[in-house]
This record gives C-alpha cells, sequence and structure tokens, in this order.
C-alpha cells in the first residue's frame, strides 16, 4: 500500500463513530444549555437581588408620605360626665400610656378615668375660694402640663397632673394624682378682685409666669416661684405683679399665649388683631403694632410645642401658623409663616403635639384637622361628628386621642401619624424654622432638647456630594486623563511597565487611611502653609512647561543621550525642587503678602475658612479617584489600532498632531467613561469625606469650607437614630437619592459613550 493510501486510512480510524460523534453533540448540548441557563440564573439573580434592595428601601420609605388616619374606637358618657350633665367640660388630657384621661369641668371638679370604658379612677377638686365662680382656664404647653383657673374674685388657681408608675406582680400600674405646684390656695392675682376674662400661663426659667385680662381691662402679669420644705411639705411662694401697658383704644382681648422664654406675651383681639408685648423686663413692659389676622374673627389661638410659633383659627375655619421674628433691630414681631387647608366651621380650638410641630384643631360641625408645621402638610381633615367639637387631647406618643363633641360624649381614637414631619417641600425647599429670620435649607435632624424641631432638607447633602465630587474631579481628572495619554502613547513600555502598576495600586489604598491622613496630616499642613499650596498648583505647570522648552533648546547631541519615551524623567528633579522651594518659601510669603497669616488675610477679606475643607477632600479624594481614571484612560489610549497612528504618521502628521487627530477622538469613548467612573466613585465615597470635611451642612461651594455628603451623613448618624423613626426612614430616602443620583450620572454617561463610539466608528 503507498504511503498516502496508508495515511487516507489512518485519517479514517481516526474520526469519530456515529455513535461517538452522537455522544460529544449531547455533551457540547449539555454544556451549552449549562452555560445558557447558568448565565441567565446569574442575571436573573442580580436583577433579583437590585430588586430586593429598591423593594426594601422603598418599604422603609413609603410610610414617610402617607397621612394620618383616624378611627374612632368607641364613643361613651364618662361616669363624671353622667353625674354631673350640666357641668361642662373646660380641658381634657391624656398620659402618655394612653389608659388614663383626665377631665378638668367648670365647677373645678377634676376627675381621671379609664379611657377604655370611662370608669372613674379619682376625684379631685381645684382650690377654690368661697363665693368665686370660675371665669376662664389656662394650660401651659402640654410639655409643662399645667392648668389655671380664673375666677370672678381675681384669683387664680394652678394644678398638674401626675402619673406614678408602679409594677406590682410585674403588671404595670398607673396612679394618677393632682400636685399643686404654687400652693393649694388660690393667688391673689387682681388685688381689686375684678375678674379675670382672659388668663394665660407658662412655666419658665424665671419661674411660672401668669398674664391675666380683667373684666375692666387690666392687663396684670404675675411672677411665681415656690420652693417645698422637705420635711414638712409645706410651699412657700414668691411672687410680683405687675401692670402691663393696655391695649389699644376700642378692643378687648379673647385669647392671651406667654412664650416659656418669658420674654413675650401675645393677646388676640375681638377686632381680630394680634397684639405682641415685650417683657423680658415686666416692670418697663414694651407693647408692639398690633397685626391683623384675616379670614374671620380669631377664634382659637395656641403655642406650640417650645413656644416658638403660634397657631391661629378663626371663625372662617381659616388655620395659620405665625413666627415671633427678630428683625435687624433685635425687636420681635408677630409675622405670618403658613397657611393651612381651612376646616369647614369655625375653628373652636387647638391641641397641640407634646413634642413635635403637629397639632390639631377641631371646629363647631364635627370635622377635625391634623397638621404639622415645619413639613406644612395637612395629614387629615375629615368629618367624624355631627356635631361640634369641643375638647381634644393627644397622648404623648400621639397613637391614641380623646375627643368631646356637644353631646358631652366622649370618643376614642385610635391614630396613625407617625412620620408627619417629612413632605417634599420640606426636603428640597426653603422652609422657614421657628427661630429663624427668613426660610432656609438646613440639615440638624436631631439635637438634646425633647421640642427640637428636626431641619431635614436634602438640598446641603445633595450640592455637598455634588461639591466633593467636582473638587476632587477638577483635581483628579487633568492629572488622571494627561497622564494615561503620555504613558499610552510617549512613554518607552518599560517606563510604562513602572508607572501604570505603581499608579494602579494606588486604588489598594483603603480610604479610611486616606480620610486619615487628610484629617489629621494634610488639613493642618495646608492651613499653615496656605500659600505654598496656591503656589505649587500656580508654578509646577509653568516649571514642566519651562522645563521641556529648555530641554528642546539642548544640542541634539545631548538629547539623544536619553532614549525616546523616558523624557518623563527629565522634570522630577525640578518637580521635586519647585515643591521644596514653595514650602520653604510659604512662611516669608505670607509675611511679605499677607500681613503674617493667608488664613486671616481670608477672614479680613469677608472669605470663610475651615481647616477642613473642600480644598483638602479635593486633593486627598482626588488621589483616590486618579487610579480609576488613569488605568481605564491609559488601557482607551493604549487599545487604539496601530495601524490608524501608523498611517497617521506615514501621512506626515507629527506625534502631537496624530495624538490629537486620531488618538483622542478614537480613544474619547474610554477616556469619558474612565472620567464618569472616577465622578461616580467620587460621589459614593464615604470614609475620607467623612473625616476630612468637618461635616458642616453648609449650603455654597467655597472651596475653603466644608461640607457633608449624602453618604458621610448616612455613615455617621444610622447608628444613632431609632429604627423606625422618622429619621431613619429620612436616612433612607438619602440613600435612595445616593441610589438615583448615580444611575442617572452612569445612565448619561453610558448615552454619550455610545454616541462617541458610532461617531468615531470609522476610523
Amino acid at each position: 500500500m503507498s504511503e498516502p493510501a496508508q495515511l487516507v486510512k489512518e485519517s479514517v480510524s481516526l474520526m469519530p463513530t456515529l455513535e461517538q460523534r452522537m455522544r460529544l453533540r449531547r455533551i457540547r448540548q449539555f454544556k451549552d444549555g449549562l452555560s445558557r441557563y447558568g448565565v441567565m440564573t446569574a442575571g436573573m439573580a442580580v436583577v433579583f437581588s437590585l430588586g430586593l434592595i429598591f423593594f426594601y428601601l422603598f418599604s422603609e420609605i413609603a410610610p414617610l408620605f402617607r397621612g394620618a388616619s383616624v378611627e374612632i374606637v368607641k364613643t361613651y358618657t364618662p361616669e363624671a360626665l353622667h353625674n354631673a350633665p350640666q357641668d361642662e367640660t373646660e380641658f381634657l388630657t391624656l398620659e402618655r400610656y394612653e389608659e388614663i384621661g383626665g377631665n378638668f369641668k367648670r365647677s373645678g371638679a377634676v376627675s381621671f378615668f379609664t379611657v377604655d370604658d370611662g370608669k372613674t379612677l379619682l376625684s379631685a377638686q381645684m382650690p377654690k375660694a368661697d363665693g368665686a365662680n370660675f371665669s376662664v382656664l389656662a394650660t401651659s404647653t402640654a410639655d409643662h402640663g399645667l392648668v389655671a383657673y380664673g375666677y370672678s374674685n381675681g384669683q387664680v388657681a394652678v394644678a398638674k397632673t401626675e402619673y406614678a408608675l408602679s409594677y406590682p406582680n410585674d403588671k404595670r400600674q398607673i396612679t394618677p394624682s393632682l400636685e399643686f405646684p404654687l400652693g393649694d390656695q388660690p393667688i391673689q392675682l387682681d388685688a381689686q378682685g375684678a375678674a379675670l376674662k382672659v388668663l394665660a400661663i407658662q412655666e419658665t426659667s424665671s419661674g411660672t409666669l401668669i398674664g391675666a385680662l380683667t373684666e375692666d381691662n387690666r392687663l396684670l402679669l404675675g411672677v411665681f416661684s415656690s420652693s417645698r420644705n422637705l420635711i414638712t411639705g409645706a410651699v412657700t411662694l414668691e411672687q410680683e405683679i405687675f401692670t402691663l401697658p393696655p391695649l389699644p383704644q376700642g378692643v378687648t382681648g379673647t385669647h392671651m399665649q406667654i412664650d416659656e422664654r418669658a420674654q413675650h406675651l401675645v393677646i388676640a383681639t375681638d377686632k381680630s388683631q394680634m397684639v405682641l408685648y415685650k417683657i423680658i423686663s415686666p416692670s418697663s413692659a414694651e407693647r408692639k403694632d398690633a397685626v391683623v389676622v384675616a379670614n374671620g374673627k380669631i377664634t382659637a389661638m395656641q403655642f406650640l410645642v417650645g413656644t416658638g410659633s403660634l397657631v391661629v383659627g378663626t371663625s372662617e375655619g381659616h388655620v395659620s401658623q405665625w413666627f415671633l421674628v427678630r428683625d435687624p433691630h433685635n425687636e420681635y414681631h408677630v409675622t405670618h409663616v403658613r397657611d393651612f387647608d381651612s376646616l369647614e366651621g369655625s375653628v373652636t380650638g387647638f391641641a397641640p403635639e407634646f413634642a413635635r410641630r403637629g397639632f390639631w384643631a377641631g371646629d363647631d360641625k364635627g370635622n377635625i384637622g391634623i397638621y404639622y408645621g415645619t413639613s406644612h402638610r395637612t395629614l387629615f381633615n375629615e368629618s367624624i361628628s355631627d356635631k361640634a367639637i369641643d375638647k381634644i387631647a393627644i397622648s404623648p406618643i400621639n397613637n391614641r386621642a380623646l375627643m368631646i363633641d356637644e353631646s358631652k360624649n366622649v370618643a376614642l381614637l385610635d391614630v396613625w401619624n407617625k412620620h408627619p414631619e417629612v413632605s417634599f417641600s420640606s426636603l428640597w425647599q426653603k422652609v422657614w424654622y421657628e427661630g429663624r429670620d427668613e426660610p432656609d435649607y438646613i440639615w440638624q435632624a436631631s439635637s438634646g432638647s425633647d421640642n427640637f424641631e428636626a431641619k431635614m432638607s436634602f438640598v446641603p447633602l445633595s450640592l455637598g456630594t455634588l461639591k466633593a465630587a467636582f473638587f476632587a474631579i477638577l483635581f483628579a481628572v487633568p492629572l488622571g486623563v494627561m497622564g494615561a495619554i503620555y504613558t499610552a502613547y510617549f512613554m518607552t513600555p518599560k517606563l510604562r511597565g513602572i508607572v501604570k502598576p505603581t499608579i494602579e495600586i494606588m486604588a489598594a489604598l483603603p480610604t479610611v487611611i486616606l480620610g486619615f491622613l487628610a484629617g489629621l496630616w494634610l488639613a493642618p499642613f495646608i492651613e499653615n502653609h496656605l500659600p505654598a499650596i496656591f503656589s505649587i498648583l500656580i508654578l509646577l505647570p509653568v516649571i514642566m512647561l519651562v522645563t521641556g522648552f529648555i530641554w528642546s533648546k539642548f544640542p541634539e547631541s545631548i538629547r539623544n543621550r536619553i532614549p525616546e519615551g523616558w523624557e518623563a524623567v527629565i522634570v522630577v528633579l525640578p518637580i521635586i525642587a519647585t515643591v521644596w522651594a514653595c514650602v520653604a518659601m510659604s512662611p516669608l510669603t505670607e509675611i511679605w503678602v499677607f500681613d503674617g497669616s493667608m488664613r486671616q488675610w481670608f477672614t479680613d477679606n469677608g472669605i470663610n475658612y475651615d481647616q477642613r475643607n473642600a480644598l483638602v477632600v479635593g486633593i486627598i479624594m482626588g488621589f483616590a479617584v486618579i487610579p480609576s481614571i488613569f488605568s481605564i484612560a491609559e488601557d482607551a489610549v493604549f487599545s487604539v489600532p496601530r495601524h490608524l497612528t501608523q498611517g497617521s504618521l506615514a501621512l506626515g502628521a507629527t506625534p502631537w498632531q496624530t495624538m490629537v487627530g486620531v488618538v483622542l477622538p478614537t480613544a474619547s469613548p474610554g477616556i469619558f467613561s474612565a472620567v464618569m467612573m472616577g465622578f461616580g466613585r467620587a460621589v459614593g465615597e464615604t470614609m475620607i469625606v467623612l473625616m476630612a470635611t468637618g461635616n458642616s451642612p453648609v449650603v455654597n461651594f467655597n472651596i475653603f469650607e466644608g461640607m457633608r455628603t449624602l453618604s458621610a451623613n448616612i455613615a455617621v448618624e444610622l447608628p444613632e437614630t431609632a429604627v423606625g423613626s422618622t429619621h431613619f426612614r429620612v436616612l433612607f430616602l438619602a440613600a435612595l437619592v445616593l441610589l438615583a443620583l448615580t444611575f442617572v450620572v452612569n445612565t448619561l454617561a453610558e448615552v454619550i459613550r455610545q454616541r462617541l463610539r458610532q461617531r468615531y466608528s470609522n476610523l
């Protein structure tokens, strides 16, 4: 057999049989199916995981924008009301465990009853002189819990509800009592004995203040302080009574309130006016100009907790909020701030919440409105009775409420109103907060005070995030992109093999270390060497250009000694020398140019300077971002097909012309991706901005001031907030905003990258 025939025979013998081919085909199909379904399953798992993340975020966020709900659990007539149906209820309370209510009646009888069935637990009596008749009742803010009865003889009795907590047999037991902080005898407020027709009481740092308008239109202010003997229990009372300037001619007061700082007294008049009195020094009190309230006569007026704002209701159902605002001359004025949805009938009264800027309002047509001041929300506005709402009491934890209508029946209400502090306007628009001169963007979610007004604007945090990313990109993009271009196109392969891995390994540096260095070393260094920093930023590019120009003038015989692609080594020594010279000359520059201190020079010229500022963040976070930008951009430039560059050079273009006209357009999608990856990296950075910015949520782009970013804010506050609270859920909303921001940026980047790729694909 010839050799070719032998080879054919051997090749035929090596070919797989039909059975073997079928077996191989089945194995291949199994592998193909396994790969296809494996990749599909993994992809679906990723999508499912992202969906779960979004589902969890939305489940935490959704309750923030839900309104309030009120459900009538039962309606009944308490024993005390049933036994004395003609005795009008003047005030209603509900303790924090929502088990016991208190009923203050016109006769001075006070009854504590179980809210579930109206059974009387304790009966007490307000002090009253013989022959004196009830004329008016006043209450302090809910957190102080004072109740004052005014009488026809000019006397006042003050009481406070107390609830003792015990656990006999491991079961909670609440024991109510009525205490008398100013003594168990009425106080003579008006020495002339005239009836009190308008009354106000407030617990202040100066003592207990009681204001009153007598039947003959005299305005009185009493300042009381008491001390209790620990042995005998006797109460010693010190008091001063002052006569305030009278109301304007022809008007009479209908409502009165005193702030807890003992600085202001506000009176509503029958002419729909509010008159402010300055009572810091009661003996020389001043009356300010009256402010007119529109939309009907004033039928209700009440300070919210903290006494920084008043809510006013009118006969036309109009509900508004007013602040005590200080002008540039340090004088306060009653200023209208916001209006809420009106009730259908005339407002009969307010019930402020215990520790929040929320309040309830009732009208004479059986409607109840639930409002929140800071977020400007009307959470509930519905009819729950066919009779006029008489009195409302809210528990300190806002889960239950009591209501008495015109028929003297008590309604027990279940309430859901957990997150009234948040609205779109409070998150993204300017809000006028109590104590401020004008609306502003502020983030201050918590404080040491129980009656603190939470300020949760996302604007300072979002702007801080963009500010940090902007200055980091401003520092990183020129260095990263230009370094990538030079490394990929001009640098010799041997030097490139050293430079690229060195820069890429910078990405492995923990950002907490960079933040630590920025906060403890770089920030103080920059503060003490400000002229050096600016000199370096200005002089380094100039020195590099000058060095290159001088090198180009060297004789060709000398320049040829440096191999092509190693020119970068030449500028290393000038760079080091320039940096050293700038740092060494910094103290002298401050003395010669800035009168000894550049930071003080900034302050004198109206420029705020914080030690931990955007300049520090821009530099240190720029170093953190440079490896990402450099690596991706360098790969994009290096991946440009060599036939394009060689063709350009063959047609007579210089290397620089080839770079600008051929390499950059071709690599532009990759370079743009590198920049956007760096931006996304900067937006999501946490530890550097947490440690190097000062975490001040300010609204500006001043490079010498700090900022607070969304990610740093979450890291700082989430461990300290209560799970399920409004603050907790708002932080999750901030996470969603950060996620949405990066999603939008990445989507736009991908769209632009695809268009760049299509545009230059013909190359």
